[in-house]
């Protein structure tokens, strides 16, 4: 069994993105990084200005429309297919829908071993990394601190409140090396 896709869940300012550029760095095989940021950078800015795509309320609030979902599908299958085609990759996402965002992930993914870790932070430390970010929605990083955990069943947790990226991702790469408690 070879894990050749790492799932990393967390809410807004975690520390998912620094832990995938220290996890690029200490494994012994070249791995791909995609984001759900990067998918949301690459939609057109019509499906940020529509109820039918992706909204950031004042709050901090995100609420996701069918279309966002029908163009995060396809992302997830492009995603598996790089898989399926050889590529290592590791995805950083924030499951807005808990459970359900991590099916639809199971379901993209089917037929391959995943690797599913929770990045969590406390929320005033997240909110604060969000402020001195200075790129984020005041409260984004609160709101989803605990949230895009609910229901979700993870292999392994990392904790960045108090714990540098680089360590988190040398945790990471040891259970990599151990397998997937189960396949998916």
């Amino acid at each position: 069994m070879t894990i050749r896709v790492i799932v990393l869940n967390g809410g807004s300012s975690s520390g998912k993105s620094g832990i995938v550029r220290c996890l690029q760095a200490v494994l012994p095989d070249p791995w791909l990084a995609v984001g759900v940021d990067t998918l949301i950078g690459a939609m057109p800015a019509s499906a940020h200005a529509t109820d039918a795509g992706i909204a950031f309320a004042p709050d901090g609030g995100v609420s996701v429309g069918p279309q966002f979902m029908a163009l995060e599908a396809a992302w997830m299958a492009g995603v598996a297919a790089m898989i399926h085609a050889g590529a290592r990759v590791i995805v950083d996402d924030v499951f807005l829908g808990g459970a359900v965002s991590q099916q639809r992930w199971r379901e993209a993914l089917a037929g391959l071993d995943a690797l599913w870790v929770g990045v969590r932070c406390a929320a005033a430390v997240a909110a604060g990394r969000e402020i001195a970010r200075g790129n984020r929605v005041a409260g984004m990083a609160e709101s989803q601190a605990d949230m895009v955990h609910q229901g979700v069943a993870y292999d392994m947790q990392v904790d960045t409140t108090r714990t540098e990226a680089l360590a988190c991702a040398r945790v990471i790469a040891g259970r990599l090396r151990e397998g997937p408690a189960s396949s998916i």
